[in-house]
């Protein structure tokens, strides 16, 4: 059923919390496709992640922020800036915790971010679909000790439970407004963006604690030929020489395997035929060099 644009709704929502408590895998299973990397690792998400959601009655915009946590060099920073500028922007704050680990003493720098913010914010537990349902309640009243929460909602990112009602509560609470996208769009995030996101998503899978975040990937060349596929090189950079060599792998067999698993998710994402080419460079100290964050999308 068709809504007429006097009562549709619009707006943006910003998804805040700890590193690791399933920000990116919410976003994407709001989405209904990967718009965000995923890793188990702490701090995947660099920059604010748009993911937009539209619905004949609705279009919701989604923001994946990093996570909060102490910056340690200037790329955290950024980070954290990022997060912060995206709180001033938006209609609603998902505040996603961890609903597995006890105590909300660990969530307390995202509290502290969030005292100021008159934006209504929602507590979403995540992950209860591993916890005991009588852990809930005691969890949601020591968070309640913490702050006032606009709503409350124990879901599942990993199994989608109750994001549709979720998704129902944050559409009541949007304004009136214009439909910022065209249908179909599910991120704002240019081609050469998502690239260089799934090639680190796969440098991060693969190489597990091997090769800790102080990778980047840089999109040197695109280029769509005639024959309707296309053509990428990218560099990947790391801090080290000795991780350089973990990147390549014995007769190249890693950075390969690299290449083959980002291009196959990438042809399924984009619709088209890719050729991936994959360099490594040492950038000794990148994360605190300006003209490098500027590269991805940190700017001051």
């Amino acid at each position: 059923m068709e809504h007429s644009m006097d009562s549709f709704r619009s707006g943006f929502v910003a998804i805040v919390g700890r590193p690791n408590v399933g920000k990116s895998t919410l976003l994407n299973h709001l989405i209904g496709q990967k718009v965000a990397i995923m890793s188990n690792r702490a701090q995947t998400t660099r920059n604010a992640i748009r993911g937009v959601m539209t619905r004949s009655d609705a279009q919701v915009i989604f923001i994946d922020t990093p996570g909060i946590h102490q910056p340690k060099h200037l790329l955290g920073e950024r980070m954290m800036d990022a997060a912060l500028q995206t709180l001033q922007e938006v209609d609603v704050v998902l505040m996603v915790v961890d609903a597995t680990e006890s105590g909300i003493h660990k969530d307390a720098p995202v509290l502290e971010l969030l005292k100021d913010v008159t934006t209504p914010v929602y507590l979403v537990l995540n992950k209860v679909d591993r916890i005991k349902k009588e852990q809930l309640l005691p969890l949601i009243a020591s968070y309640h000790k913490a702050r006032s929460f606009q709503e409350v909602i124990p879901v599942s990112a990993l199994t989608g439970t109750q994001l549709d009602e979720l998704v129902q509560l944050i559409v009541e609470a949007l304004p009136v407004g214009p439909k910022y996208y065209p249908d179909g769009m599910v991120t704002d995030h240019p081609e050469a963006f998502i690239i260089a996101e799934m090639v680190r998503e796969k440098v991060l899978h693969l190489t597990r604690e091997e090769i800790p975040h102080s990778i980047m990937v840089d999109i040197e060349s695109m280029e769509r030929r005639s024959n309707g596929t296309l053509y990428v090189n990218a560099i990947i950079y790391t801090e080290r020489t000795s991780q350089k060599g973990i990147l390549i792998g014995k007769d190249g067999a890693m950075l390969k395997r690299v290449g083959e698993l980002a291009r196959h998710e990438l042809e399924r994402l984009l619709g088209m035929r890719m050729f991936l080419e994959l360099w490594v460079k040492v950038k000794k100290d990148w994360r605190n060099e300006p003209s490098m964050l500027r590269r991805i999308g940190l700017s001051e």
